[in-house]
């Protein structure tokens, strides 16, 4: 097996020229409510449930809960990989529009 991760080397998409509407940055937060609730229905369906504290061998995760009783550094992390997300779509050259 080649050892790749001594020679990976993380190259994102350049996204510091990328400036978002207010209309885009408006997406933000109920995009990452969607992001938190897909992950949550799919730990559910995997057999997880809430727990105090994460513990992989009984599927317990403190975050199952509702977005909005999440702490704002939980809700923080959301918000910056939807934000990244957002910018990269913008500098490959896509439009995000309003609906007419």
């Amino acid at each position: 097996m080649k050892n790749w991760y001594k020679d990976y080397e993380p190259k994102p998409i350049d996204t510091s020229k990328v400036k978002l509407s207010s209309e885009i940055l408006e997406l933000t937060e109920l995009l990452a409510k969607n992001a938190h609730d897909i992950w949550a229905q799919q730990r559910i369906s995997d057999g997880w449930r809430w727990g105090a504290k994460r513990n992989d061998a009984r599927k317990e995760h403190p975050n199952l809960i509702p977005y909005e009783e999440l702490t704002e550094p939980e809700k923080d992390y959301g918000r910056k990989m939807v934000l990244l997300t957002l910018k990269a779509i913008l500098a490959l050259g896509y439009r995000i529009e309003m609906p007419k």
